[in-house]
């Protein structure tokens, strides 16, 4: 069981046991980067992995010379792109038959709202949840949900992917062997954690906020 327990941990925090994966297993680190952000983008079960911060230390271990760039940029592209697809596609076939009207939250008025929204937002809804944590995994869900048009929904999937990936990576490879963030990286990624979440922290406020405001006499 400690063994299980110490493969979990470092599966759920790759970032943090990256430079120990690629010791121990080499090349096939590809593999595991490729499953952990397919998951987090994938599956409504796992948003809780890493992902703003796993392509942040990969791309400084590439830096190194640990791991190739444009190997680990292909290799996130997929998985990232084939988790929103595979992600949309179970909120396309499983999502509406959740939504009845037996379900207080989970109701044909909440799926037709959803419908509404991807179709005004849709396009720019799913570039912009790649780099929110949670949302991201969520996004892609709801798109299917909603019944986004899949051409639609793969060019948008696609570019989002692309910029994240290649953002995300890239801030590793150029800022990630800089001696002061390397010195302090687990504080990094702590800190990139925390600005990942500031734009969803400041929308649930704003909505709190509102909220209060409505109900306040």
């Amino acid at each position: 069981m400690p063994f299980l327990a110490t493969i979990f941990n470092i599966f759920l925090h790759l970032d943090q046991y990256l430079a120990t994966v690629i010791e121990m297993f080499g090349h096939w680190t590809y593999a595991l980067l490729f499953l952990v952000v397919f998951l987090e983008t994938g599956l409504v079960v796992t948003p809780f992995l890493p992902g703003d911060s796993l392509l942040f230390a990969a791309g400084a271990f590439a830096a190194l010379g640990s791991l190739r760039y444009w190997a680990l940029v292909g290799v996130l592209l997929m998985a990232a792109i084939a988790g929103d697809t595979v992600n949309y596609w179970i909120g396309h076939r499983v999502g509406p038959a959740v939504f009845t009207a037996k379900r207080r939250w989970l109701n044909e008025k909440h799926l037709q709202e959803a419908e509404r929204f991807y179709a005004r937002h849709g396009g720019k809804t799913i570039i912009f949840a790649r780099f929110i944590p949670i949302i991201r995994t969520f996004a892609p869900f709801v798109a299917g949900i909603g019944k986004m048009k899949y051409q639609t929904f793969l060019i948008f999937n696609i570019s989002g992917a692309l910029i994240w990936v290649f953002l995300f990576v890239s801030a590793g490879y150029f800022f990630g062997t800089i001696p002061a963030v390397q010195e302090r990286f687990h504080y990094v990624i702590l800190g990139i954690i925390v600005v990942s979440l500031m734009p969803a922290l400041i929308r649930l406020i704003q909505n709190l906020w509102k909220r209060k405001q409505l109900t306040t006499p």
